[in-house]
């Protein structure tokens, strides 16, 4: 535990956990962007179960399997560091239903109980990622780390149900989320967003004006470029 001591960093690892990372890995040239969950409740359930039954009949793999293999992948390497660090999920359905899912803590230590939760992630719903930012935020402040790290990893432009009224709603969402990145970057915290959704720049220019990010051309490249990115901020 030396090197903990000389490195003295602590980053959470924010995973997207939106509907969309349900998709095939071959079909993610499709616009990842559609939210095409009805609004009614009811249809909601049928469609959300729909989609689940179809997961668990997959013989494919899907983007968040490949996020899942980046996060075993890092928390080897991590736990070699002796840096400290957290894993989370993040979703949502509305501002009502704002989801954020523990998988390590970062006063926690790797567990087979950690390891259980990495192998329950699974798509959710939107991808609403202020609040997660925000509550993540409020997590690594209280660390008193003299390097504080966020890495945000995504397959989509932030987006939800009631982020503002109809017809702005991602580009409200987009600086909501710049706003918590903002509110983060004032308590010293850095954030860096790694996305494998190839229209990233779309928003991500606006989103991450002040901070780094990258968007991958080739998911499979993901767990490589993931520990090659987290050795580039942290050394």
């Amino acid at each position: 535990r030396l090197n903990k001591v000389q490195r003295d960093v602590a980053v959470p690892f924010l995973l997207d956990t939106s509907a969309s990372t349900a998709e095939a890995i071959d079909d993610t040239r499709k616009n990842t962007d559609d939210w095409d969950a009805p609004d009614d409740p009811v249809e909601y359930m049928v469609w959300l179960r729909t989609r689940r039954g179809e997961a668990m009949r997959r013989s494919y793999k899907r983007i968040i399997d490949v996020e899942k293999e980046a996060i075993v992948l890092l928390i080897n390497a991590l736990e070699a560091i002796g840096d400290l660090y957290g894993i989370y999920g993040f979703s949502g359905y509305g501002r009502e239903n704002v989801e954020f899912y523990t998988i390590k803590d970062l006063d926690e230590n790797f567990s087979d109980r950690v390891k259980r939760r990495i192998d329950r992630i699974a798509p959710l719903h939107a991808t609403r990622m202020g609040p997660a930012i925000r509550h993540t935020t409020y997590k690594l402040d209280k660390q008193d780390a003299r390097t504080k790290l966020m890495f945000l990893i995504s397959d989509g432009r932030p987006q939800d149900r009631g982020y503002s009224r109809e017809g702005v709603e991602k580009e409200y969402a987009v600086h909501d989320t710049k706003m918590a990145l903002d509110e983060a970057k004032n308590l010293g915290i850095n954030a860096f967003a790694l996305t494998v959704d190839k229209n990233g720049h779309d928003y991500l220019k606006t989103m991450c004006s002040d901070m780094g990010y990258e968007v991958l051309d080739d998911i499979y490249e993901l767990p490589s470029r993931l520990l090659y990115l987290y050795k580039k901020l942290t050394m």
